[in-house]
């Protein structure tokens, strides 16, 4: 087995396990900058294209971490069994990963943009997750979180993104009002908008996406887009929504 040291752990009154318990929680990712990747498929494919972003390994049994094969470094945890489902709130039974959270700077919204960059509310963390994973898939690299999001490292987030989050920056943003003297094109999905079929895309834009039922702010200055549906539904998911649009952008640049 590769990875430091093993340890093993059966008290729910370590330290280290107090930590990770507050993990499963915005709080305690705030407060220790740390996070829980969980799952068969999403563990594996961290460690191989992100190792840098971990610092531990979970584990209810050695032969998982062995077969794991964790890179020299990453500290090796081998939890009672208790104390492992305890922490796996997904119910895998796979090894767990502990991940640092990335610096996560202001927005310089005095600045135009780069690219497509999403401006995002959601406070759902799962739809937000959902976005994020087609953010990566479309090449919205840079996601701004406005006050109201969910925090992209929650562990029903990571779930939703398959990993996504590992590929894009995130950058925290202001208040709604601070978005009115943003420089640079500003687009945000409206059902009451534009025809976004008819709209050109610049590469360099902002595309808004605002709070779960509350939708935008009445005076916020952005083109406004709508996606032509049949009517038959009263509205589409936010994260449908989002992700059309960002195909759409994506769509534009590869015919350029």
């Amino acid at each position: 087995m590769t990875g430091g040291s093993l340890r093993l752990i059966e008290s729910p009154q370590n330290p280290r396990v107090k930590l990770w318990t507050a993990l499963s929680e915005t709080r305690g990712i705030k407060k220790h900058g740390a996070f829980l990747l969980a799952g068969r498929k999403t563990v594996p494919e961290a460690l191989k294209r992100h190792a840098a972003q971990f610092s531990a390994v979970l584990a209810s049994r050695e032969a998982d971490i062995a077969a794991l094969k964790p890179p020299a470094g990453l500290e090796c945890f081998v939890l009672s069994r208790a104390l492992f489902e305890t922490l796996d709130s997904n119910g895998t039974g796979f090894p767990l990963l502990v991940g640092r959270v990335p610096d996560m700077p202001a927005a310089d919204l005095t600045r135009v943009p780069k690219g497509l960059e999403l401006v995002c509310a959601l406070g759902d963390p799962a739809n937000l997750g959902a976005v994020l994973r087609s953010a990566a898939a479309f090449g919205a690299r840079r996601i701004v979180l406005m006050e109201a999001a969910a925090h992209p490292f929650h562990p029903k987030a990571l779930r939703a993104a398959a990993n996504a989050q590992f590929e894009l920056q995130f950058l925290k943003g202001p208040g709604w009002p601070a978005l009115n003297t943003a420089r640079g094109p500003l687009a945000a999905l409206d059902g009451e908008g534009e025809d976004i079929g008819a709209f050109h895309w610049p590469r360099d834009i902002r595309l808004v996406l605002g709070e779960e039922g509350l939708g935008l702010p009445a005076g916020l200055k952005a083109r406004r887009l709508a996606i032509p549906t049949t009517g038959a539904v009263e509205s589409l998911n936010a994260t449908v929504a989002a992700s059309l649009a960002m195909q759409a952008h994506f769509g534009a640049m590869r015919k350029e």
